[in-house]
């Protein structure tokens, strides 16, 4: 699905003596090329999409071998209300050496809508990796041409919903290996039917979805000789959906086809089980995760299928909102239980508002750790001691995996001076090959984050592109490594965090 499919796969070393603390990542956009910020048009009607937004793609987008970046831009939803800002999506290119340079001209993918996610891959089968862009109106699907540029197909292809969207998934669903499409969306929002709401200080700041009272319908793109089909309805996805804005991509119960998790924001959350033929059913409340453990919808950012207790199956974990904690659901079996309180990572995730996250092997150790970016959707005084003109800001998360799902917090995000942002969407890829997963974070009205990892080597690294046949990535490939009575289990699939699209 995504051009190099790098799994960092290691086996676990055996515990060695605490060391003094070292950086685990470099803050190095500025160094590197990658100029962007991305722009919410906020101003003082407090839009509720203008607090939500932006993403973040990986992808190998000329095939060089070299992770590329593309950003996703937000802008003015509502122009006449202030100056227009018009600055585009923009796609850098890898020049290797840690520099960037941007090709979005070139490239042809300079989209000026107001954006939101990203998904990457490789839908015709020819190659090289296409991208659909979610929006706050009709979404974008660009086609990669092979050489270095990308054609607008969305009309064409009928896929331009026009609702707000928010995360996307390429995904094949009947595994005719096909890549169809996931969109999720939000709620049905304008701006003449934007209510007024107040923050805990009495203030005007930005609504809860629930103000709304308007879920918007998720869409379920299937692809066949004919182009895309929306087979929402057929498909079954038309029966359950909620303010969505995460989704992943998982077997979950092992039976060789590709389910949906949905994180729905302050509505119960939605797991499509797949019936191999690519129709689903709702089985989050029978399952175990459509609420966390005391019965209650939270508010679903981010979210990941990750095997975290090596045991075979995928579990997941999503992000919540300030005084929520982030929910981490155990999978035993095919059913899942909500055993955050084991991680380590429930008390500091109270303080904070999670969007964007990964479980990578950043040390190379053998074992998961977890990173989370954060910022607030509504203004708290507290967290000017963050950053004094930016009441939303709050600061990132790392946590070093302990073995199993068990983590402990690293000091300072695990860069040399904490970093504080408003911070949404994250990509997590190796941009410089060489076997350390690198991040890159979208700041709301803020410079975009890239964090090299440096990271001392606990192990080695292998890395696996999977292929088919003739040639062309497997999306969802699963990789099992068997050493010493345990195995190491990783699954090739770029749609996780936030609004992202990952290596």
């Amino acid at each position: 699905m995504l051009s190099l499919a790098l799994l960092a796969l290691t086996l676990p070393v055996q515990d060695e003596a605490p060391a003094a603390p070292a950086p685990w990542f470099e803050e190095s956009a500025a160094s590197s090329g990658l100029d962007f910020t991305y722009h919410s048009g906020a101003g003082k009607k407090f839009h509720f999409p203008e607090v939500m937004g932006g993403g973040v793609a990986l992808l190998d987008y000329d095939g060089d071998g070299l992770l590329d970046v593309y950003l996703i831009q937000g802008g003015e939803l509502v122009p006449e209300e202030q100056d227009a800002v018009t600055t585009p999506n923009k796609l850098f290119k890898n020049l290797g050496g840690g520099k960037f340079a941007d090709v979005t001209e070139a490239a042809k993918v300079g989209h000026m809508g107001y954006g939101m996610g990203v998904a990457c891959g490789d839908y015709d089968r020819d190659g090289d990796i296409d991208m659909y862009v979610t929006n706050v109106g009709p979404n974008v699907f660009y086609e990669n041409q092979g050489d270095g540029t990308f054609l607008d197909r969305t009309e064409e292809l009928k896929v331009g919903d026009p609702r707000w969207g928010t995360s996307v998934a390429f995904v094949d669903i009947d595994s005719d290996r096909d890549l169809d499409l996931f969109v999720t969306n939000n709620l049905g929002w304008s701006a003449a039917t934007e209510v007024e709401c107040f923050n805990y200080y009495g203030e005007p700041d930005y609504c809860s979805p629930n103000n709304y009272n308007a879920p918007s319908p998720d869409v379920l793109y299937k692809f066949g000789r004919t182009g895309f089909q929306d087979v929402t309805i057929t498909g079954g996805v038309s029966l359950a959906f909620g303010n969505g804005l995460g989704v992943a991509i998982g077997d979950y119960d092992n039976d060789g086809d590709a389910d949906i998790y949905v994180a729905n924001d302050a509505t119960p959350n939605v797991l499509w089980n797949n019936d191999g033929k690519g129709k689903f059913d709702d089985l989050g409340l029978l399952k175990g995760c459509s609420v966390n453990g005391n019965g209650t919808p939270e508010a679903g950012m981010g979210v990941q299928f990750v095997d975290v207790d090596m045991d075979g199956d995928l579990d997941l974990f999503m992000t919540h909102i300030r005084r929520e904690t982030n929910t981490f659901y155990l999978n035993s079996r095919g059913r899942f239980k909500d055993r955050t309180t084991m991680t380590g990572t429930a008390n500091t995730s109270l303080r904070y508002t999670g969007f964007g996250m990964g479980f990578q092997d950043f040390d190379l150790d053998g074992r998961l750790d977890l990173y989370v970016v954060n910022g607030a959707v509504q203004s708290w005084k507290e967290n000017e001691r963050f950053l004094a003109e930016d009441g939303y800001a709050e600061p990132n998360h790392l946590f070093r995996g302990l073995g199993g799902p068990k983590f402990e917090e690293v000091p300072m995000g695990g860069l040399a001076k904490e970093a504080i942002a408003t911070s949404r969407g994250a990509a997590f890829g190796d941009l410089d090959n060489d076997g350390q997963i690198d991040i890159v974070i979208a700041n709301r009205d803020s410079s975009v984050s890239l964090l090299k990892n440096v990271a001392p080597k606990k192990g080695s690294w292998i890395g696996f592109e999977p292929r088919e046949g003739k040639g062309n990535l497997v999306p969802g490939a699963r990789i099992e490594i068997r050493f010493g009575g345990q195995s190491l289990y990783r699954v090739a699939d770029p749609c996780y965090s936030y609004l992202s699209s990952n290596d």
